[in-house]
């Protein structure tokens, strides 16, 4: 049985291509809480006196208010759904128009065919919402001194063709230099991609994926958990690249968002 209570919705404030940290004060008897809005699922977890999830809004979302509801579930089988928006404000990201020999943007069949293989393996990776939190501390730069990047949401058009905006953060490093892992979290792939080179994904539960990408060298093994601040590889320039630095992106409930955003979560 579903009953429907009339309260008022918690607004919550959230830049395009950024989180926001959802808590929610324990209350008694109950067992589960989920949010659900632009037809995505957002897990709960129980972590000591309250309930709390993370929720990606991708760059691309729409800017203005989006309602959305909170599933609770009792244990003796009541349920109530209560209202929540989330409130998306605009951010520019740059756009740059570029003119080049077409050998340089279109790939070959191959190059094609295995890019589209990688992107659905990675697509059913970031569909998973481990429903507990693995992360025990504050989230930190993968590279220390770091604390931001440059690129994110950046558009490239190329001879006229619009393509997908830079969805990860690209943080200064040359070859060799020491790449940790920005919480604990499991390893989910590691291995050489096509576009990315050699990457390793971390789940750190709830949806919640970091991205650590054209790494010279892999030290994490598929299966792993891994603590903050663990050496998980070395920076390089493998895949498709004009040099060395570390690409370091975030998927949130499959959302593209700033990783940095991340470092706001206490």
């Amino acid at each position: 049985m579903i009953l429907f209570y009339l309260w008022a919705a918690t607004v919550f404030a959230v830049n395009q291509g950024s989180i926001a940290f959802v808590t929610f004060p324990e209350e008694p008897g109950v067992r589960s809480m989920e949010l659900h809005w632009a037809d995505k699922r957002v897990v709960f977890a129980h972590v000591d006196n309250k309930w709390e999830t993370v929720v990606g809004v991708d760059l691309d979302t729409k800017a203005g208010d989006h309602d959305g509801e909170i599933d609770v579930t009792y244990n003796d089988g009541r349920a109530e759904k209560r209202p929540i928006v989330l409130r998306v404000a605009a951010v520019k990201f740059p756009t740059t128009e570029l003119t080049v020999d077409d050998q340089y943007v279109e790939l070959s069949p191959a190059n094609q065919q295995r890019a589209a293989r990688e992107a659905k393996e990675l697509d059913k990776i970031y569909a998973i919402q481990t429903p507990e939190i693995f992360w025990s501390k504050s989230f930190r730069s993968p590279i220390p001194g770091q604390t931001k990047g440059s690129n994110f949401g950046h558009r490239r058009v190329f001879n006229g063709q619009q393509r997908a905006p830079h969805s990860g953060s690209d943080l200064k490093a040359s070859t060799g230099t020491p790449i940790h892992a920005t919480n604990r979290g499991r390893v989910v792939l590691a291995k050489n991609l096509f576009f990315t080179g050699n990457t390793v994904v971390l789940d750190h539960g709830l949806g919640v994926y970091t991205i650590y990408a054209h790494l010279s060298r892999i030290d994490a093994k598929i299966g792993e958990m891994v603590n903050e601040n663990q050496l998980i590889g070395l920076a390089g320039a493998t895949g498709r690249v004009t040099g060395p630095h570390l690409h370091w992106s975030a998927r949130i409930q499959g959302a593209r968002v700033d990783p940095f955003s991340l470092l706001s979560i206490q």
